[in-house]
């Protein structure tokens, strides 16, 4: 049996979260740091001849047979491998196509690790592996943001696609008409090290769904709200900062940037705090963190703290009274990786 295998990474937003969503990315430019950890989204495809194709999202418990096809319906708990399948079948294959695909992720959806499109970059590597399609990594990365945010229509930004193609430390630039830029951080891997050490990235145990906190976001931004406008202005500056940190490894001031870019995020759009996640951001601040901030769009899933010394441990112990768990990870250097089994 031959499967096609591919893994991307899902990523921690660390700075300039919500200026890669349009319209702001393409008036102003956004510019994104973030980082992929050792927690990834999975496909698996398996080729069939008996003219059948099975999606089988093995987290979501939901598994479809159908005859083959050149244009799938939508599923709602399938929505993602349909539009991949049929981007692919559209603009490369060009005929109808019959295989399993079998999806996995290492964390719940709607947590703020860009769960969506990081499984949407994993599949679309399975079928570049299987189909021997030329795409290199911008080419995957905006056929991803296509079909997310054109087909589909899900609202969101953009740094989600690159990060899990890329893989790593990445200050990203965004630009109207989906110019994109990515410029890896040669950081120390002491650096690394350290930050890995010293920042928690810990599970709210509640989810959400980003698109309708993104929406909210867009409609303040093409109403050019004021404080909106100001607050995103503010969290380009932090990232610009935030680099500077990292490639200089001085890192006892990104718990300060961290806490100050999770007062700008707040004012993008309601929804993005709640009652649930101030009181977990206070009692991280007086169990020893310095600062902190949501992973993601905001409203639940994952928060990161930066705890100096050896807080990291009274910070852990003071938010399992509340059910926050804490989620370890290691940063991740590789981005998508694809590859063929044979067995």
């Amino acid at each position: 049996m031959t499967k096609y295998i591919s893994k991307a990474p899902f990523r921690i937003g660390l700075a300039g979260g919500g200026t890669d969503v349009s319209p702001y990315s393409d008036l102003h430019g956004g510019i994104i740091l973030n980082a992929t950890i050792n927690l990834y989204a999975t496909a698996v495809i398996v080729p069939r001849t008996d003219g059948k194709i099975v999606i089988n999202a093995i987290n979501a418990g939901t598994r479809i047979e159908v005859d083959s096809c050149e244009q799938l319906e939508e599923h709602p708990e399938l929505r993602l491998q349909t539009g991949v399948y049929n981007h692919i079948v559209k603009n490369y294959a060009k005929k109808a196509l019959s295989f399993e695909l079998i999806t996995t992720i290492d964390v719940p959806t709607g947590s703020g690790l860009g769960t969506s499109s990081t499984m949407v970059v994993a599949i679309l590597g399975a079928f570049k592996e299987w189909l021997q399609l030329p795409l290199g990594e911008y080419d995957i990365s905006q056929i991803a943001v296509t079909i997310e945010r054109k087909e589909l229509k899900m609202a969101g930004g953009k740094q989600d696609q690159y990060a899990a193609t890329f893989g790593g430390f990445n200050y990203m630039e965004f630009y109207e008409e989906d110019r994109v830029i990515i410029n890896p951080l040669r950081i120390k891997k002491s650096s690394i090290r350290e930050l890995n050490y010293h920042l928690l990235l810990l599970f709210t145990q509640t989810k959400r769904e980003s698109a309708k906190i993104i929406d909210i976001q867009q409609k303040n931004f093409s109403q050019n709200v004021p404080e909106v406008m100001e607050a995103s202005h503010q969290l380009k500056k932090q990232a610009i900062k935030m680099k500077e940190l990292l490639l200089k490894g001085q890192l006892s001031g990104i718990g300060e940037l961290l806490h100050e870019s999770w007062q700008q995020k707040k004012l993008l759009a309601s929804g993005i705090s709640t009652s649930h996640l101030d009181s977990i951001y206070s009692g991280a601040i007086e169990a020893g963190a310095i600062g902190g901030k949501i992973s993601g769009a905001g409203g639940g899933g994952f928060m990161i703290f930066y705890c100096p010394d050896n807080t990291r441990y009274q910070v852990i112990e003071r938010l399992k009274e509340i059910g926050v768990s804490n989620q370890i990870f290691n940063f991740q250097e590789r981005g998508l990786q694809t590859w063929t089994s044979v067995h």
